[in-house]
């Protein structure tokens, strides 16, 4: 219900900003019969076709480079997560390039291009052994890369990353401008969610099994394929798009209130005039709170007759800003959630490369990165289970709406209970390698117990589901106080949150690594689950940090109406 609400005011506010831009520009008076339901095939063929390539050669990424580049284990999950957030931080910029200078259409066909580039230098690794170092097959050591040979795979990752980052986003926002009516936006983004999900599954299971069983070349060569058909895709719909021309960053009224204020420290706000929007009626004068920041809408005389500039900006402005750093504590809150799941993903794909992946007692062998699937599979499928019935149900029976906030908070707790089952499943494994006698053995390649990798379905599963609770909670919470200037780059913070939790898991895992004896690249080796139980005590110290942020933030409605009884404490 909750969810439905949500996704009715993005409809809403999409509509409604539609047609204020179709007012102000001339463009769709021209071009009239451009957008709507014509470009529908071209927007979502290229996200489809783009997708199923950053899921062929991201998801596969750490066996291809334990497997093909001799790269130790624990340094490929590494590797991992300062690409995943690099890819998580390229939205943002594409974002900003598309909405301030270039527009939409122009960043993702450069994008797209790169991508392209980036996939297809990524296919020449797998197809010529000059770019790899040595197979390691019964010697030990494995020959590591060279430095020559680190240098072009970095290149290659940053080029497929950029590729994939800023079309990834900025897609989603162009498609929703091609409709003026709150209802086809809200079609258009339930095929988006469909066949955004549909084809990280495809990615993560068809083209990693044929990476895995038939060739790495073949593999990536498809990935190159839906690359390209994509771009064709994509380029053949120009002449159909609805093109909203740049208007300008939001995050620029924030700097402006910054360096307002700090050129006015000094001016005292006593018989001080503020300086209103000229669409605002109020003459309320700003909030107590950060009253540092008051200070950037004081009218002086050096202002003259200048309603906005970098020193001058408006009362509304101001309360924007501050809104925005009442919510960053709980945001933060959420960034060490983001690195746990990061470092629990990546410690799944070792622990399934050191079990049984055959299926049942037949010799189809599951890939050990395809596991990341059931996650995404419980997320897809809880979420459709709590929107529509689970949470109208509740509603029913207990006469109120769970919040955003008691979402995330349950998100919180499932994440813990998930890393502590992954934590039991790997006691399961180590005592399965003792009774084998697999323990203190240096193959130079991971040592296979004979336990069924089958038993990483519960972890994934309830890892799954505490998504489903966090992330729809989050776009909520951040949807619905983010200022309405922001509300257009709310869900960026999403992306922003993956960035700095998978580098932060980043640095953790080397911390680890370094500190203990805990982490080795046979698995069998180390104490893997020692690691699950103290992730699984910062995740529950993190919850605690949460309940006091939840317990300390002040809902919008709770500034403006000091009568409004206190919100419950995930309320």
């Amino acid at each position: 219900m909750e969810f439905n609400q949500l996704q009715k005011d993005v409809k809403e506010e999409n509509g409604s900003r539609h047609k204020a831009t179709e007012g102000r520009n001339n463009i769709f008076i021209k071009h009239s019969k451009r957008g709507g339901w014509t470009t529908f095939p071209f927007i979502l063929g290229s996200m489809l076709t783009l997708t199923l390539t950053a899921g062929g050669w991201i998801g596969n990424l750490i066996v291809y480079l334990i497997t093909k580049y001799n790269v130790k284990s624990i340094h490929a999950t590494q590797v991992f997560n300062v690409v995943v957030g690099c890819m998580s931080l390229f939205p943002i910029v594409g974002a900003v390039l598309s909405d301030s200078f270039y527009g939409s259409f122009v960043v993702i066909a450069l994008f797209s291009f790169v991508s392209l580039l980036g996939i297809t230098l990524m296919t020449l690794t797998a197809s010529f052994p000059s770019l790899r170092p040595p197979p390691c097959t019964n010697k030990f050591p494995c020959d590591s890369p060279s430095k020559l040979q680190y240098g072009v795979l970095y290149t290659i990752l940053g080029l497929a990353c950029i590729g994939i980052g800023g079309t990834r986003y900025t897609l989603a926002s162009m498609g929703a401008d091609q409709f003026e009516d709150s209802n086809s936006v809200g079609i258009y983004f339930n095929w988006y969610f469909f066949v955004f999900y549909a084809a990280n599954v495809i990615s993560t299971t068809a083209i990693i099994y044929v990476q895995d069983n038939v060739s790495w070349a073949v593999g990536f060569g498809i990935c190159i394929v839906c690359n390209t058909v994509g771009v064709i895709l994509f380029l053949s719909g120009k002449n159909f798009y609805r093109k909203i021309k740049p208007k300008g960053s939001p995050f620029t009224s924030i700097a402006r209130v910054i360096i307002a204020a700090v050129r006015k420290r000094k001016v005292s706000s006593t018989n001080q005039e503020y300086n209103y929007d000229i669409n605002d009626k109020s003459t309320t004068v700003p909030s107590d709170s950060f009253r540092f920041f008051n200070k950037g809408a004081l009218k002086i005389e050096s202002d003259g007759s200048k309603t906005k500039s970098w020193s001058l900006t408006t009362v509304q402005e101001v309360e924007d800003l501050k809104t925005l750093i009442k919510i960053m504590p709980l945001w933060s809150s959420s960034i060490m959630l983001s690195g746990l799941v990061g470092m629990f993903s990546n410690f799944i794909i070792l622990q399934a490369l050191s079990m049984d992946r055959h299926l049942g007692g037949s010799n189809f062998k599951i890939p050990a990165s395809s596991f990341l699937s059931l996650d995404t599979l419980a997320t897809s499928i809880t979420i459709c289970l709590l929107d529509r019935l689970i949470f109208p149900m509740w509603q029913k029976l207990t006469g109120w709406s769970i919040t955003p906030l008691q979402r995330i908070g349950l998100g919180h707790v499932l994440n813990v209970v998930g890393l502590v089952t992954a934590a039991l499943v790997e006691v399961r494994r180590l005592h399965m390698a003792r009774d084998h006698n697999l323990i203190g053995l240096s193959m130079g390649i991971p040592t296979i117990v004979p336990i069924s990798a089958l038993w990483l379905l519960v972890p994934l599963t309830i890892m799954g589901i505490s998504q489903a609770f966090l992330f729809p909670g989050q776009i909520s919470l951040y949807y619905q106080e983010f200022p309405t200037s922001l509300r257009s780059t709310s869900t960026a913070m999403i992306s922003l949150l993956v960035a700095v939790g998978f580098y932060l898991s980043t640095a953790l895992t080397g911390l680890i690594q370094k500190s203990t004896s805990w982490l080795k690249d046979d698995l069998n080796n180390g104490r893997l689950d020692i690691v699950y139980w103290l992730l699984a005590a910062i995740g529950v110290v993190n919850f605690g940090y949460f309940l006091v942020c939840a317990k300390m933030f002040r809902h919008k409605l709770d500034t403006q109406d000091q009568n409004v009884d206190d919100v419950p404490v995930l309320g």
